[in-house]
């Protein structure tokens, strides 16, 4: 009996020789219905909270859905919707009216600009597309296209405002003197040298012989487009200009702005802390009213200084100012050892800031970049209190026309759709480029 008992005792293995087979996880835990009990229903207060969302989303659907589908497109004014979802519904309440934004669409989006033009408007903003994709998609894209990138800023105001094709040329040929008087004299007399003629000879060029020699070309060469003035300007389109350039030219600035305020050269310092404390410590409409009112009173008689030029120059170095600081907080994030490391590699200043310095900072800083962009283009709505007609402005001179007298909520909808196809499309990217810089930790 014993010999029978040790004979089974060794046959009984303590690891499994055996595999069993593969089993499907519990239903409970894949697919959707894993899905909500994992972010809906983990707890009991999760599923209450849940389920009052749920009810208030139905509370509020059930009054915007019928408010947006049972609603007068095809109407000439707001009595005619009235008169319409009387004879359809037999009340006035509850129904939009969209004909006001089927009748004005177009003056939403170019505001007075010649209609006969709308080519060149939407021809600068594929521009506008194709000169951004091989900056926001570099490895996908041929750096060829950065071709279009160079040009864009000189064919972009030649399309919309018009005019002689000579100035743009004009412009663009102030930064290739710079660039070579910077290439030329960066060997013989150094940098700080090659720096201050790459600045000053196309300033002279700009505002000392372009302008002769452009009216020479022009009289001999007369080419160009039709020109249209700044007043015809408007709509969405006026919003998308000035926040392009906004966005475009304050990241530069604020990055010099930010390496500025921790120089040590005590001059350069205080120059760059003032005036990033002074930008953000005055609202931008104060700015928009001083680029529209006062800044004519220190130019002098006659000159004539554009509008928009004035209000985008303004926008420009209010963005920068906070541009600066959210750089300056990707600047101070990064450890010390990522200084030292630049000069034990024996790199100099630009040659750190190039390479290690501040491509670590600017990732560090793409939340906050990115919502700078996106708070500095909503705020290009503020332009409507200085006489522009931005598409703000243009709603309320839609509203004031007799026909379209008394309605809102159908023009603010249009208008807050625009404004969230673009930030959306910026804060999309901006998830898209923390995920494949992988800005997080780990």
């Amino acid at each position: 009996m014993s010999d029978t008992h040790s004979e089974a005792a060794r046959a009984i293995a303590f690891v499994r020789t055996d595999m069993l087979p593969e089993q499907e996880p519990p239903a409970t835990t894949i697919g959707f219905v894993g899905w909500l009990r994992k972010n809906l229903f983990s707890s009991v207060a999760n599923s209450i909270l849940t389920v009052i969302a749920l009810l208030f989303i139905a509370y509020v659907m059930s009054g915007l859905l019928p408010w947006l589908f049972q609603s007068v497109w095809n109407a000439g004014s707001l009595n005619e919707c009235r008169e319409i979802m009387n004879a359809t519904w037999g009340d006035t309440h509850g129904h939009a009216c969209w004909g006001v934004v089927k009748e004005r669409w177009l003056q939403l989006l170019y505001g007075f600009y010649p209609d006969h033009l709308y080519w060149r408007v939407n021809l600068a903003f594929v521009l506008t597309l194709v000169a951004m994709a091989p900056v926001l998609f570099s490895e996908q894209l041929p750096r060829k296209m950065l071709i279009v990138t160079a040009l864009y800023p000189f064919v972009m105001p030649w399309l919309l405002w018009g005019g002689s094709i000579w100035g743009p040329i004009a412009a663009a040929l102030g930064f290739v003197i710079g660039y070579y008087a910077y290439k030329i004299l960066e060997p013989i007399a150094g940098s700080l040298v090659a720096i201050i003629a790459a600045v000053l000879l196309p300033v002279i060029w700009w505002f000392g012989l372009s302008g002769l020699i452009t009216g020479a070309l022009t009289d001999l060469m007369p080419i160009g487009i039709e020109a249209v003035q700044s007043r015809k300007f408007g709509g969405f389109m006026l919003a998308i200009l000035l926040g392009i350039v906004a966005i475009g030219c304050s990241l530069p600035i604020g990055i010099v702005l930010a390496l500025g305020r921790q120089s040590d050269l005590l001059l350069v310092k205080a120059i760059c802390v003032g005036f990033i404390e002074f930008i953000r410590g005055v609202p931008l409409i104060t700015l928009l009213f001083v680029a529209s009112l006062l800044l004519n009173l220190f130019l002098p008689p006659g000159t004539n200084f554009d509008i928009i030029l004035r209000v985008m120059i303004m926008m420009t170095l209010f963005a920068a100012a906070y541009m600066a600081e959210v750089i300056r907080g990707g600047l101070a994030a990064l450890p010390k050892g990522q200084y030292e490391g630049a000069d034990s590699l024996g790199l100099n200043y630009w040659q750190a800031q190039r390479l290690i310095i501040m491509p670590q900072a600017l990732k560090i800083s793409i939340p906050g970049i990115v919502s700078t962009f996106i708070g500095i283009f909503k705020d290009t709505t503020l332009v409507s209190i200085i006489g522009l007609f931005d598409v703000i402005g243009l709603s309320n001179a839609i509203r004031a026309d007799t026909a379209w007298n008394g309605i809102y909520w159908e023009l603010f909808a249009f208008i807050a759709f625009l404004f969230f196809i673009v930030c959306f499309s910026m804060s999309r990217y901006s998830m898209y480029l923390e995920r494949k810089l992988q800005t997080g930790h780990n």
